[in-house]
């Protein structure tokens, strides 16, 4: 038998999930995240009180709110790290992903929460970049530089994702958005195995080759 899960605990979970989906739904609907307080309980069919104990703070909750999409929509299309899924697939992913809530997100990333989702966000996609640069440049690079090259890739993607998203024209393309960036990843991937190619010989990236993988 499944475990009893005390009433209690099932309201907060019903809150908390209707709370998160307030916050995505107003502030991609009116562009800014300076939703009262008011208005997202309202909306969530809950007490600010009840807002307070669950998030602390309106800036807490859109947080939460912007990783929550992202785990529930956009991670299953990334699907597994380490799955050999060609590079520009999960580029289109991410475009299409933030695309369709543009709203939401270039209110976050225009507002108070901007550091704070950019972090996180990169967060999410570390894995996926360490694992390009582990089948392109494995056994070549110490771990930690290869941690390094992860994360500055997610970063650098973040920022071109949240100027894409400010300042693109709409409607957004993320067919071309998904061609661009898997340029820039192939331009860089090509330019590290150039300098550390197995066995050191600058120059010795061949035709077939790792860098090659991003673009499919």
């Amino acid at each position: 038998m499944p475990p009893v899960v005390p009433v209690r605990d099932r309201r907060a979970r019903r809150s908390r999930s209707a709370l998160l989906r307030a916050a995505v739904d107003l502030v991609g609907e009116r562009g800014t995240a300076a939703v009262p307080i008011s208005d997202l309980a309202d909306a969530a069919d809950v007490s600010r009180q009840v807002l307070y104990q669950q998030f602390g703070d309106r800036d807490a909750l859109l947080l939460e709110a912007a990783l929550d999409l992202a785990r529930r929509d956009l991670m299953p299309r990334l699907g597994d790290p380490a799955a050999a899924v060609p590079g520009r697939a999960r580029s289109l992913a991410v475009a299409r992903h933030f695309a369709e809530h543009r709203g939401f997100y270039r209110a976050l990333m225009t507002g108070s929460t901007a550091f704070a989702l950019g972090k996180a966000l990169s967060g999410l996609l570390v894995p996926f970049n360490r694992q390009l640069f582990q089948e392109a440049l494995g056994g070549t690079l110490d771990a930690r530089t290869m941690d390094d090259l992860a994360m500055c890739l997610a970063g650098g993607g973040q920022a071109l994702v949240c100027a894409w998203l400010i300042e693109g024209e709409d409607p957004l393309d993320p067919e071309e958005f998904a061609d661009r960036t898997t340029r820039m990843v192939t331009v860089l991937v090509s330019a590290l195995l150039t300098v550390h190619a197995p066995g050191g010989a600058p120059g010795a990236l061949a035709s077939g080759q790792p860098g090659e993988r991003t673009i499919r």
